[in-house]
């Protein structure tokens, strides 16, 4: 046993500091990025192997739908589908003849799956049955850093050179250089800092995740690969953050679940209030929310899993997320937000954001006196 004592920080630790800027307006600011990935093996033609708004959607119920995709993809935004849909039903979904959703879905959609046997031949079926019009896989477990993840990691990467891999989860900047060399183009950064996920109270394992982005960036940067921070984002100024902490994607569960395109059941409940209506009985208001779990919850193993095996327990929670619509308004906030913090920073592109930073410590990120008051934006 033995303790690091270095400084491990969260999005909750740490303000960027404003500095001078010569941007005029927050529409200067442009948000797309351009990536080669490192082991991908593109094309000429394909010199940037992706070129979009870096924000992911994680592969998560009530996330990562079809729907979700569909309607991030227009704004340039990926999706990393749920594990659970079927092979008859991603084959359909990639394999469509709709020419306007095909290359939206190439480009911008990964596939995920897990590291059983059942799960590549899972794979393999869907990939050969849509050809080229799978770019992306996410080979996802909670715990990366199993020599059998890694073995998966690079099996794939040999069987499927014109893939990009997105492999995760880990915290630590070593195994994200063993992942990227065994074939990962995108590694993905996190344990336990998720809204629903309870990894850390069941195990006490886990890392700061801004520390964890910032390690893991460094050592990916380093080899020429990229980094997902995946988890632990509240609201657009964590997801700047990550950003500026060198992340190349944010991926996000909690701020995009409860929307119109996460297809979960919206759910309305009755609240007593403290105003009076005529008489003498007090007014009551109705508000409406959509339930929201951790893919390892027991929520999810009862959905997808017949309930939780008898050697593991839940490391997720289930909540109850307010209804917010359709999400084009979330993404018009979340964007809106990077935009602002880039004017800040002095940052004409998002790319510039991490090098313009400087992060401030801090005991208090903002002031919380009304949070529980607002009604709206």
């Amino acid at each position: 046993m033995r303790i690091e004592e270095d400084l491990k920080l969260d999005y909750s630790d740490v303000l960027i500091r404003p500095k001078r800027s010569t941007l005029g307006s927050r529409k200067d600011v442009d948000l797309e990025r351009g990536y080669t990935f490192r082991n991908y093996n593109g094309t000429k033609e394909d010199y940037r192997h992706y070129r979009g708004k870096p924000i992911m959607a994680a592969n998560m119920d009530g996330v990562g739908t079809f729907e979700m995709a569909d309607t991030l993809a227009l704004q340039g935004i990926m999706t990393c589908l749920v594990k659970t849909y079927s092979v008859n039903e991603l084959v359909g979904y990639f394999d469509v003849d709709d020419k306007s959703h095909d290359p939206a879905r190439t480009e911008y959609v990964a596939m995920s799956i897990g590291i059983t046997d059942n799960d590549h031949a899972k794979f393999r079926n869907v990939y050969e049955q849509t050809g080229n019009k799978l770019k992306y896989v996410c080979i996802d477990v909670a715990n990366g850093y199993s020599s059998r993840f890694r073995d998966v990691v690079a099996e794939f990467r040999t069987l499927y050179p014109n893939l990009v891999i997105i492999a995760g989860n880990v915290v630590t900047g070593e195994m994200t250089e063993e992942l990227i060399l065994a074939g990962a183009d995108i590694v993905k950064v996190g344990i336990g800092p998720g809204s629903v996920c309870t990894t850390r109270i069941q195990t006490g394992v886990g890392y700061p995740q801004l520390s964890a982005v910032m390690e893991c960036a460094d050592a990916a940067h380093g080899l020429g690969g990229h980094i997902i921070a995946d988890g632990g984002c509240t609201c657009p100024g964590d997801v700047a953050k990550a950003f500026a902490g060198g992340a190349d994607f944010v991926m996000l569960g909690g701020m995009l679940a409860g929307h119109d395109q996460g297809g979960g059941e919206v759910i309305t409940k009755k609240y007593i209030t403290n105003e009076m209506s005529t008489g003498s009985t007090r007014k009551i208001e109705e508000k409406q929310f959509v339930q929201f779990y951790g893919m390892s919850s027991k929520s999810a193993n009862d959905k997808h899993f017949d309930g939780l095996k008898d050697y593991r327990s839940s490391e997720g929670r289930t909540v109850l997320v307010p209804y917010r619509g359709t999400v084009e308004n979330t993404v018009q906030d979340i964007l809106g937000g990077l935009r602002s913090t880039c004017t800040y920073a002095g940052a004409k592109r998002l790319k510039h954001l991490m090098r313009c930073t400087t992060f401030v410590r801090c005991t208090q990120t903002h002031n919380g006196v009304y949070e529980k008051s607002t009604i709206g934006n």
